[in-house]
């Protein structure tokens, strides 16, 4: 008795539906929106996205190798060109040293020798003995002497303490050298470093800025680079910042690109006009707009009413030319904002152009009621949908009577 009722309940939909259809098939052809071109202005942008940076940022290394005995300040604060930051006491190398010391001690005893034989020439010369010319020689050599004890003792000095004393500490103090803000400081109490020569580029103790001059630093694809223009002015969005855009000015192209995942890049930098209710931090992400093309009072239409010919791909659109029959025409474009498109040929302005994805009020309205009869609701609910939720009734492993058998 069940399956009977269930046999007639998909006889009596089946029917509905082939009724509905009867009924469609004989109602009046689908009517659709219609829209018109219109005169604007189009912009078409790229977006390149990078970071802000400080235009001017240097790294600050020791002129010695040794150890960090005392950091003075800490990251973020503003300094002045000459303030101390650090000072490194130096380590020196045993062996160096012992053979520096040597180096003194072995001109001390050759002076001590040059001085005893001034002493007794300068008797000789007093009482005529030797020349002038001999004593004069034996002078030069002890003068020459003292002055190799000096500069000895100059070398022991600096190996050891990194200084010669003459000059101060300037070597183990590590100073400012430009007015900025300190972005980091690498480097804690304790830690080892090492000068800066040919071979080693050196520990950098700190890195100073200057934040009131920030560039952007991005990168654009090689197909709209050539359109870029020094000194093309910018909008720069920055990730940190919602709902504001600074002002910039485009002053580098890299004359080279290079690729990334397939792709040629360019790197670009420009002047970001920095606005004092803000503070902008080194490294921020951001995006930049660059105008790449502007049309002023152009007749345009919105990219959505466009089609494409599926053998040639070219652009067209369907114009009405009465109440049910439209005309299939190619046009030519122009430049595009991805929202609006600029019409060069093809087109005029009086022109009605077909919505061909939207239809009127009424067609959608049967549109709905056809899903409605086919998913099971509208007026014939009763027996439509009570056969649906059957069904997902079913699916679940259940019956209308309960748990089916086996499940």
């Amino acid at each position: 008795m069940k399956k009977i009722i269930i046999f007639g309940s998909i006889i009596i939909a089946l029917i509905i539906v082939l009724i509905w259809f009867g009924k469609k098939n004989s109602a009046s052809p689908i009517k659709y929106e219609i829209d018109k071109p219109f005169i604007t202005s189009i912009t078409k942008k790229s977006i390149a996205t990078g970071k802000v940076t400080p235009l001017e940022e240097i790294e600050i290394k020791p002129q010695i190798t040794g150890i960090i005995d005392k950091i003075f300040l800490l990251e973020g604060v503003k300094v002045v060109k000459g303030d101390l930051i650090a000072t490194v006491r130096v380590v020196p190398n045993e062996q160096s040293l012992l053979s520096a010391k040597g180096r003194v001690d072995n001109i001390k005893i050759i002076l001590d020798n040059a001085k005893i034989a001034l002493d007794r020439n300068k008797n000789l010369f007093e009482k005529g003995v030797i020349s002038k010319q001999e004593f004069e020689n034996i002078e030069l050599n002890y003068n020459q002497t003292l002055q190799d004890l000096k500069n000895a003792q100059n070398d022991y000095q600096i190996i050891k303490s990194g200084s010669s004393g003459a000059a101060g500490a300037a070597n183990t103090n590590i100073y400012a050298q430009m007015t900025g803000t300190i972005l980091e400081i690498p480097v804690k109490e304790g830690d080892q470093v090492i000068q800066s020569n040919n071979f080693n580029a050196g520990t950098t103790i700190a890195s100073i800025a200057d934040m009131n001059k920030m560039i952007f630093e991005g990168k654009v694809d090689e197909s709209e680079v050539g359109k870029l223009i020094n000194g093309s002015e910018i909008e720069v969005s920055i990730g940190a910042i919602e709902g504001k855009k600074f002002p910039a000015k485009l002053n580098f192209i890299a004359p080279k690109g290079t690729e990334e995942a397939g792709a040629v890049q360019f790197k670009i930098k420009a002047d970001v006009s920095l606005n004092e209710s803000y503070f902008i931090r080194a490294g921020y992400s951001a995006n930049a707009e660059i105008v790449l093309e502007k049309k002023d009072k152009v007749m345009a239409i919105k990219e959505s009413l466009l089609q494409f010919d599926k053998i040639t791909e070219k652009p067209f659109i369907e114009i009405k030319i009465s109440e049910e029959k439209y005309e299939k025409r190619f046009i030519e474009l122009g430049t595009s904002d991805g929202v609006n498109v600029q019409v060069l040929k093809g087109l005029k302005m009086e022109d009605e152009i077909k919505i061909w994805n939207k239809t009127t009020k009424e067609d959608k309205k049967e549109e709905k009621v056809e899903k409605a009869i086919v998913m099971g609701y509208g007026d014939e609910k009763p027996i439509a949908q009570d056969r649906a939720a059957s069904n997902q009734r079913r699916v679940a492993g259940f019956s209308d009577f309960g748990p089916q058998a086996g499940v």
